[in-house]
């Protein structure tokens, strides 16, 4: 009894300081995720994480805690919410193919650093509390199964789109964890609300979801934009549309996000007009300039490469201009074959669309 009222406290000792630090949610989960692990087994052997082989390095490390960090007994895991306020309207961007349409999660700074610091201050002062304890802090930065973890310690549950989901938050939110030798009661698994809707599976443009909590990463525009490093199949161009990095559809038609609320961290403030910015001015970009103006943002990852395949797809996905056609020649002899070939492409869908409208008249 008496260790249960201590655990109870320390709960809400930690609870309290996780809204001090600004994160929205906290809960407790064990480390039986078996239910998760054989989930994200079949996950792997059906290829669906693509060339995102460090999904399946680690083998067993990602769903046994104590594996990963000796002596694990408790996984502390937080929410913290990312949507920028007064960013630009999402449909908005993506129905004027003239402006580029970039994840919400990256118009400001990265989120990996702020959290992981936040997250270690937190466990400092739990120290302070209780005296030494094992400990590590995770922010997407190790083989942890941080989805599983959030459901298990009732954080959120895993939605049909395979994202996580809490009822007065939505899913526009990160995930942090803690894993330590603390033994502290568990909390009670978030239960699943997505009852028969399935409008994110209807709204994804590729099809990637292809089954209720089943992702093919590699038909996501997600992965397309951000983990592929070399050329985007020809069979999903089309459907990518004017997103440049990143895909939120998904998150957009869910019902849940009704009751999201825009962040009030500073760090997630729309940076450099990336809310809904001109693809030719984002195109015309120097790979210096690149660096420059995206240092501290999650796009900087993807390389200058990458964002010019990126763009040239969305131009070519979009209304062909004088200045388009420009821009597009003026890259066209680029070091890159991945980029020269995404160039030509979008060149040849202005010639294919200029054919069937002339057909057509």
């Amino acid at each position: 009894m008496e260790q249960h009222k201590k655990s109870a406290e320390l709960k809400r000792q930690i609870r309290e300081l996780a809204t001090e630090f600004g994160f929205s949610g906290f809960g407790v989960a064990d480390c039986d995720l078996t239910q998760h692990e054989d989930a994200f087994q079949k996950w792997c052997e059906q290829g669906f994480y693509g060339e995102m082989e460090y999904m399946v390095r680690h083998g067993s490390k990602r769903s046994r805690p104590a594996e990963l960090i000796p002596d694990t007994i408790s996984i502390l895991s937080f929410r913290m919410e990312y949507l920028p306020n007064g960013a630009a309207d999402s449909w908005e961007t993506m129905q004027n193919r003239e402006k580029a349409f970039i994840s919400r999660y990256a118009l400001g700074r990265d989120y990996h650093k702020m959290m992981r610091q936040r997250l270690a201050k937190l466990a400092k002062k739990i120290g302070e509390l209780i005296g030494p304890f094992g400990n590590r802090v995770f922010v997407d930065s190790a083989p942890v199964l941080e989805r599983g973890i959030a459901e298990r310690s009732g954080v959120g549950w895993i939605g049909k789109h395979t994202n996580l989901i809490e009822e007065r938050s939505g899913s526009w939110f990160f995930l942090g964890e803690i894993y330590t030798d603390l033994s502290i009661e568990p909390d009670q698994a978030a239960s699943n609300h997505c009852g028969s809707c399935s409008s994110c599976i209807t709204a994804c443009p590729t099809a990637a979801i292809i089954s209720p909590y089943q992702l093919d990463a590699r038909r996501c525009i997600s992965y397309l934009t951000i983990e592929l490093k070399g050329s985007i199949p020809v069979e999903f161009r089309k459907a990518i549309g004017n997103r440049i990095y990143g895909c939120d559809d998904c998150q957009l038609v869910c019902p849940w996000n009704r009751f999201a609320e825009p962040s009030s961290e500073s760090d997630f403030k729309v940076r450099n007009g990336l809310d809904s910015p001109d693809l030719i001015e984002l195109f015309e970009w120097s790979e210096e300039e690149f660096m420059k103006k995206l240092e501290g943002s999650p796009i900087r990852r993807i390389g200058h490469e990458r964002w010019l395949r990126n763009i040239s797809v969305a131009l070519g996905n979009g209304r062909e201009t004088p200045q388009a056609v420009t821009a597009l020649k003026g890259r066209s002899n680029h070091e890159s074959a991945v980029v020269r070939e995404h160039i030509q492409w979008a060149l040849s869908q202005y010639k294919v669309r200029s054919v069937v409208l002339h057909l057509s008249n």
